[in-house]
């Protein structure tokens, strides 16, 4: 997948953003005043998407940043492989592929079920059941 660009002003908490080439959702945005001689300023947190780190950056308002484009997919429970790994087929493209699976979703997933992902720049991760 690929991303887009947009202006800071323009995000929202619980959208996307791309801080140091990782995917991640906004937290919180607080913008300050503007200054004698600058522009207004925000500060983002957010959290990583797969990695679960919480990130953050600071810029001018009209600063622009790479926004992921999101893509949310269902798939079907194939087979599962262990305890850690799923194999899924998408219900749209019939592509098969594995995914780990994800803490929380541990002992409930089984064969047969659907469950929803999202692939964001090439990767890919389990969000519901």
């Amino acid at each position: 997948m690929s991303w887009l660009q947009q202006e800071i002003r323009e995000l929202k908490v619980n959208r996307y953003i791309m801080i140091d080439e990782e995917p991640c959702r906004i937290l919180s945005i607080q913008t300050g005043k503007t200054g004698k001689h600058g522009e207004a300023k925000s500060r983002i947190e957010a959290v990583g998407l797969f990695d679960e780190k919480k990130r953050s950056i600071s810029h001018p308002v009209t600063h622009k940043v790479k926004v992921p484009q999101i893509d949310k997919r269902k798939a079907q429970v194939l087979a599962l492989i262990g305890e850690d790994k799923a194999q899924l087929m998408d219900l749209e493209t019939y592509e098969t592929f594995e995914l780990e699976i994800p803490a929380d979703f541990k002992g409930q997933i089984q064969p047969g079920a659907e469950i929803l992902y999202m692939v964001a720049m090439g990767r890919k991760k389990m969000t519901r059941l």
